[in-house]
């Protein structure tokens, strides 16, 4: 009996052996493939079909198995696939002891507290809640995930971001994205590009605090706007 996952890393080995561009490659340079491939994921996860969500899911995984083809011929500490899979799976067993020890948890919020306490075991040397928090991320969702580790520590975003208008859209920019001029936020406005860096982190705090993905609202946002251009330069011009 075939294993799939098991032949896929073979093909792997194999390109990596054979193909004149994969030997060249390094981690660093498989960076932007990995961004790129991610972001295709997302955009079938939230917009595509099943067909292109498990074509993208083998996508990220041939990304996955090519890092590690990589990290297995390093001379001076090597890993392959199955060190890779070892470790998450010793780690998803760790942080789930409702499941795989005598641990209780009952609702999300006690399986949250199960794998924080497990996750603040592994990371013992961790001296701050922004380590491990990487800057790469997109800046909204980045955003999210900071004020998330300021409640943490009680750390209170200023006043001013929390009071912040938000400004009209300017003259001449996309249509339809405008400000509703009978809204209160739209009479504020803001003065510089700090501002609207407040303003900005306001209605990011306003989405944790009701549960919403600001990333996630703005691309979905974004997706209705590119729809929008599309029907515009579809239409018969005079």
């Amino acid at each position: 009996m075939t294993d799939p996952l098991r032949e896929a890393a073979e093909t792997m080995r194999a390109v990596r052996d054979r193909c004149v561009w994969t030997q060249q490659i390094d981690h660093r340079a498989l960076v932007p493939y990995l961004v790129e491939e991610s972001a295709e994921l997302i955009d079938a996860v939230e917009d595509g079909s099943r067909d292109d969500l498990r074509e993208e899911l083998g996508d990220l995984l041939w990304q996955v198995l090519f890092h590690a083809e990589i990290a297995s011929r390093d001379p001076d500490a090597p890993f392959d696939i199955d060190d890779v899979a070892r470790g998450l799976t010793e780690k998803m067993v760790r942080r789930h002891p409702h499941v795989f020890g005598d641990a209780v948890a009952n609702t999300p919020e006690e399986v949250l507290v199960h794998w924080n306490a497990a996750k603040a075991a592994e990371k013992g040397s961790r001296t701050s809640v922004l380590d491990g928090v990487s800057e790469h991320m997109p800046s909204l969702a980045l955003a999210q995930k900071l004020l998330g580790k300021a409640a943490q520590v009680g750390a209170a975003v200023h006043a001013s971001s929390a009071n912040r208008g938000i400004p009209a859209e300017p003259e001449g920019d996309a249509p339809g994205l405008a400000a509703d001029p009978r809204s209160p936020e739209a009479e504020g406005g803001v003065a510089s590009e700090a501002e609207l860096g407040d303003a900005l982190l306001a209605l990011v705090a306003t989405a944790r605090a009701r549960g919403w993905d600001a990333e996630r609202a703005l691309r979905e946002r974004l997706r209705v706007l590119e729809a929008d251009i599309r029907a515009a330069e579809a239409r018969p011009t005079t």
